[in-house]
């Protein structure tokens, strides 16, 4: 993760500490030429000399420890003392868009009873969308597939369930990750750059405790890019 930023000799912010903390850091690679030449499959610049990417997993798995016990960020009170806050995240959107045409587990709706559909006047528009009432979990609205856009849309989640009802973001991407199994097996450079994902952070906890402070009951929702066209964006922290 970031270190904490000191901008003109002031200390930072409580909400930059809350950027520095909850900003995931993946580790990068290198994409390999093949006969001088980036490959065809991948997003980006024409005349780049060479591109790093990183693995969806392992972008998900910056997220498995603060899911199980929430990230900590410090917080400044208004008369000084110091709290160390911690946030659980939840998916809250996302919207992956590939360069080709990725099919989804099939198996996925038919197992939890989900209803797929396509559009068969127009092979340039296909999409799949799932939703099931059996389960409070599974009150969500999910639709892969091609739309006119920049890349085919492959995946996209929009959370609807109330906060309460939510499972924390490391458990929803597993689950959804059985039926659209790109969701960890895609690298950032295999995405067009419409793609993102948002987390909604919930405090949960503090310490040391205090009592009915205003400043610790605050939510937050963070936006990310996640395509490797958008190289030297701080929405990511990158590991060489």
């Amino acid at each position: 993760m970031g270190g904490q930023r000191v901008e003109d000799g002031r200390p930072p912010s409580n909400l930059q500490r809350f950027l520095d903390c909850t900003t995931p850091t993946v580790d990068t690679h290198i994409l390999p030429k093949t006969n001088g030449r980036l490959s065809n499959d991948a997003w980006h610049h024409a005349d780049a000399d060479s591109l790093e990417y990183f693995n969806l997993a392992d972008l998900w798995e910056q997220y498995y420890e603060w899911s199980a016990y929430g990230a900590g960020a410090t917080v400044q009170l208004h008369g000084g003392d110091k709290v160390v806050q911690y946030y659980v995240p939840y998916l809250s959107g996302i919207q992956l868009y590939t360069n080709k045409v990725l099919n989804a587990s099939r198996s996925f709706g038919e197992d939890y009873g989900m209803d797929f559909w396509s559009d068969d006047d127009d092979n340039e528009k296909m999409s799949r969308s799932w939703s099931s009432t059996s389960d409070d979990s599974f009150n969500c609205d999910v639709v892969g597939g091609n739309r006119r856009r920049p890349g085919h849309l492959y995946f996209e989640f929009f959370e609807v369930c109330s906060p309460y009802g939510r499972i924390p973001l490391m458990d929803k991407v597993y689950e959804l990750s059985q039926g659209f199994p790109g969701l960890t097996s895609l690298k950032s450079v295999d995405l067009s750059p419409v793609s993102w994902m948002s987390v909604a952070w919930y405090p949960i906890y503090h310490i040391p405790y205090q009592r009915n402070v205003k400043d610790l009951s605050a939510c937050f929702l963070t936006y990310h890019t996640i395509s490797s066209s958008f190289q030297g964006t701080l929405l990511l922290h990158v590991r060489h």
